[in-house]
């Protein structure tokens, strides 16, 4: 199907740089709080963050590659503010008040950066792959390649940056195996859940949008 781009409301780049803000601050927050998964090292991020890929999937096949980018240079620069103010503030899952951001905080600065890495190098991976597939007759295999490829790139940058010989002892010799299982969640929750509510959405803004041209008409 072709994009929407030349209909779209007004609000709906807005909204989307709003959510994907929202997002990545949340999963600075929570990549922070590890958790036991079966027996394997991984954080609540994993959880957050493929929310991010579902709504960049509809972007792409609603309003087009190009609005796409647009939301991703939009939120680049405000997230990684943000996420560096709530990572201080919220630091290790733990209340340290306003006053920390007086400080200079490497490791917090470093989750910031990466996050801004791997969100910028995911998303234009995500989006490239995704154009290339949306053609296909089989609506799945876009959303399912892109979030396959964009998510990995994206975990792998994330962990590499912020937690190689990071000051914290715990991320520092665990980075890899937790990026290995947090990029396993992430595809076991993207697959088995965002891939299946992608096409609910799609089907949904579809017929939302059809019911409004026919009443326009």
């Amino acid at each position: 199907m072709p994009p929407l781009a030349a209909s779209r409301p007004r609000f709906a780049l807005p909204a989307l740089i709003a959510f994907h803000i929202l997002i990545i601050i949340a999963s600075n927050y929570l990549v922070q709080l590890p958790i036991t998964l079966f027996g394997w090292h991984t954080t609540w991020g994993a959880f957050s963050f493929p929310f991010i890929f579902l709504a960049t999937d509809l972007t792409v096949r609603l309003l087009g590659k190009r609005p796409a980018r647009q939301v991703i240079a939009r939120v680049m620069i405000p997230a990684l503010v943000a996420s560096y103010v709530v990572s201080v503030v919220f630091q290790e899952g733990a209340f340290r008040g306003l006053g920390a951001l007086a400080e200079y905080n490497e490791f917090v600065l470093r989750i910031s950066v990466a996050s801004f890495l791997a969100y910028v190098l995911g998303q234009v991976l995500d989006i490239q792959v995704f154009d290339r597939l949306r053609q296909l007759r089989q609506w799945w295999i876009a959303p399912v390649a892109s979030t396959v490829l964009g998510n990995l790139l994206d975990t792998f940058a994330f962990f590499s940056v912020a937690f190689w010989r990071s000051e914290n002892p715990f991320m520092a010799e665990h980075w890899v195996e937790i990026a290995t299982v947090d990029y396993g969640v992430k595809l076991a929750i993207s697959l088995m859940l965002f891939v299946p509510l992608y096409g609910m959405l799609l089907n949904a803004i579809l017929r939302l949008l059809d019911g409004r041209r026919g009443a326009v008409a």
